[in-house]
């Protein structure tokens, strides 16, 4: 289906990698296959994974190579990473740098998939964390200047009357700006305003 979450696996093993997916395949999880990070760096372009598995250990660029890779490119792409007995300190290594999970080799098919979806859970809640800092950002824009000071000071903690002798205006004023700030911000609460002012990390945009 076309908007199935699609899933790549990386391997330089042919025979993992037409084994894993056709796990998912049994699973009725969409699948492409690569056989380098290479392949794979060359096609995600065009690419919108929603969950990505590779071997940590590959010729040219390996697992945690791609993940450096991912992290500089600021793709959040939940990653699990495939290690091989003994390897556990790139596992680790691996997770410092994002990895959502890993599995050691052999692992049994249910756990292989309770891991998958596991992952692109994460995925879709990180992707709609993003939505939504992105939508914030864009009503953010909207503010005046003068909206923008006010909002800075309710995030601060500060009563309209402090935030009114800070910027040389009335108390009444900052409450129309606040009342402004509510309806373009469309927030239902002052903890609305801070929850969205943090989720757009700062005011300093």
């Amino acid at each position: 289906m076309p908007n199935d979450p699609r899933i790549c696996v990386i391997d330089d093993d042919d025979a993992m990698r037409d084994s894993l997916s056709f796990l998912l395949d049994s699973a009725e999880l969409s699948a492409d296959t690569y056989e380098s990070a290479i392949t794979f760096l060359q096609a995600l372009p065009g690419l919108d994974p929603a969950c990505i598995i590779t071997d940590v250990r590959m010729p040219e660029i390996s697992g945690t190579d791609l993940l450096r890779q991912l992290n500089d490119m600021g793709r959040a792409i939940p990653v699990i990473v495939i290690t091989g007995h003994g390897d556990i300190s790139l596992a680790v290594e691996a997770m410092k740098l994002g990895a959502a999970d890993f599995l050691e080799k052999p692992f049994a098919d249910e756990v292989f998939i309770g891991a998958v979806r596991a992952a692109l859970e994460r995925g879709k809640a990180g992707a709609e964390i993003r939505a939504e800092r992105t939508a914030v950002i864009e009503r953010l824009a909207l503010l005046s200047a003068r909206e923008r000071d006010v909002l800075q000071g309710l995030v601060s903690g500060h009563p309209n009357k402090t935030i009114a002798y800070d910027l040389g205006i009335s108390p009444r004023t900052v409450e129309v700006y606040r009342s402004n700030l509510m309806s373009k911000l469309r927030a239902s609460s002052l903890s609305d305003l801070v929850r969205m002012a943090l989720l757009a990390g700062g005011l300093g945009l």
